[in-house]
C-alpha cells in the first residue's frame, strides 16, 4: 500500500516522499527576472522542513510572457548564476526542484514594449488589454521558447521542468472555448485546441532528451459555462500520458471562474479541503503516469487518505507552506495537526510591497507574542 511518505521515482529523479511544494508565486526577483537572494534561502527551508520536490514559482520563458512583478525569469542565459545558487540550495538539503515554465498570454501585465498575444484577440475580463491574435510565426516561435527554456533549466542543475498549462494561462487559453475562436488548426475540436500543448510538450522533450523528468499543470476543468470542461481536461490528460509525460498535476479556475479559482479563500473546515480531488481522481483512471493533486490540502488524513485510499500519486501544497515551510517534518515526526494556513491570501502583499511573500498572520502572531 502506498504511503505518504514512500521513496519514489519520476523518470529517473528519486522522491523521498510523495509531498509537492505547488509552484507559488514569491515575488523574489528584479525587473529583469533575476533570483535575488532570499529566494534561494526560501527554497532552501522548505528542503529543509522535508518537502520532497519543490515547484518554482512560474517562470517566464518569454519576457512577453511574464505578468507579475517580481517572477523568476528564465528567458536569458544571463540568469544562469543566480539560478544555479538557487538548485543548490535545495540540493544542500536533499531536496529536488523543478521549474515551472510558462506564458501568460493575454494575462501578461508587465509593461514590456512587446504586444500582448493570446489565441484570440478577445477582451477577455481577466486579460491586460485585448491581444494580437498568434499568427503561426508567433506560436513557433513561442513552442521554441519552451524547449531553449527547458534546456536551461537542465543545463543549470534543476532536476525537472514543469509546463504550466493551467490557469488561464497561454496554453490553457489555446486549450479553452472561452478564450480560443480559432479556425485554423489550433481551434475548434478538442484535438486541434491541444494541439499548441502537444508541439510545446515535444520541443520540451527535444530539448531535454528522454531521461530528464516532464511534469503538466492541467486544469480538470475550469469551472466556466462554455469553457474547458471536465471532459476536455481528461482528453488532454491522456494525451498528455500518450505523448510520454512523466507526471501531471491536476488543478482547475482561472482568474474568471468566480468563487473556483485556483486559489480559493477560507479553506476552514474538512470538507472545504481536497476541492480538486475528483478531477483528480478522474484523471488518475485515465492515464498512466504519476498524478500529483493541488487544492486546499489542510489536513493530514485527507491527504493520507488521498493516497492510500484514492489512488494519487503526489499531494501538492502552496500556501500552508508560505507559512509552515517545515510542515512537512511536522507532520513527519508525529504532530498531525492541521497546517496553520487559514486560506487568507495575505501572503501575496508582501510579495508585491515588500519584494518577498510571507505569512502576514503569523508575523503579527509572533510580533503580539514577543510584546506579551
Amino acid at each position: 500500500m502506498k504511503t505518504l511518505f514512500d521513496k519514489t521515482m519520476i523518470n529517473g529523479m528519486e522522491l523521498r516522499n510523495r509531498f509537492v511544494r505547488s509552484a507559488t508565486w514569491e515575488g523574489m526577483c528584479d525587473e529583469q527576472g533575476r533570483p535575488r537572494p532570499k529566494l534561494a534561502e526560501c527554497y532552501q527551508q522548505l528542503a529543509k522542513g522535508g518537502v520532497g520536490l519543490i515547484i518554482t514559482g512560474y517562470t517566464f520563458v518569454r519576457l512577453d510572457g511574464k505578468q507579475t512583478r517580481g517572477s523568476i525569469g528564465i528567458h536569458t542565459d544571463e540568469l544562469a548564476p543566480e539560478m544555479k545558487q538557487v538548485a543548490d540550495s535545495v540540493h544542500k538539503e536533499g531536496g529536488k526542484v523543478c521549474v515551472q515554465l510558462v506564458h501568460t498570454g493575454g494575462q501578461a501585465r508587465v509593461a514590456t514594449g512587446t504586444r500582448l498575444l493570446a489565441p484570440s484577440a478577445l477582451a477577455v475580463p481577466y486579460y491586460a488589454g485585448t491581444p494580437s491574435e498568434m499568427t503561426q510565426q508567433d506560436i513557433d516561435e513561442v513552442v521554441a521558447a519552451f524547449g531553449t527554456a527547458a534546456q536551461r533549466a537542465r543545463d543549470w542543475g534543476f532536476d525537472a521542468v514543469q509546463i504550466h498549462a493551467a490557469h488561464g494561462y497561454l496554453i490553457n487559453q489555446f486549450l479553452s472555448p472561452n478564450t480560443n475562436h480559432r479556425t485554423d488548426a489550433y481551434g475548434g475540436s478538442i484535438e486541434n485546441r491541444c494541439r499548441f500543448m502537444i508541439e510545446i510538450l515535444r520541443s520540451v522533450r527535444t530539448a531535454v532528451g528522454p531521461g530528464f523528468p516532464v511534469i503538466a499543470k492541467l486544469n480538470g476543468s475550469d469551472f466556466m459555462a462554455d469553457g474547458f470542461t471536465a471532459e476536455d481536461g481528461l482528453f488532454a490528460a491522456r494525451l498528455l500520458d500518450s505523448e510520454g509525460i512523466d507526471a501531471i498535476e491536476v488543478s482547475g479556475g482561472t482568474p474568471g471562474s468566480g468563487e473556483n479559482t485556483p486559489v480559493r479563500k477560507k479553506i476552514e473546515k474538512p470538507d472545504q479541503e481536497a476541492y480538486h480531488l475528483e478531477l483528480a481522481k478522474n484523471v488518475k483512471a485515465s492515464v498512466k503516469c504519476p498524478v500529483m493533486v493541488v487544492g486546499g490540502f489542510r489536513s493530514f488524513d485527507l491527504a493520507k487518505a488521498a493516497v492510500e485510499e484514492d489512488s494519487m500519486d503526489y499531494i501538492s501544497l502552496a500556501r500552508p507552506f508560505v507559512r509552515e515551510p517545515n510542515l512537512v517534518k511536522r507532520w513527519q515526526e508525529g504532530d498531525r495537526s492541521r497546517s496553520r494556513c487559514i486560506s487568507c491570501n495575505g501572503c501575496y502583499r508582501p510579495g508585491l510591497r515588500e519584494g518577498g511573500i510571507y505569512c502576514i498572520v503569523d508575523k503579527a502572531e509572533r510580533k503580539q507574542a514577543s510584546k506579551g
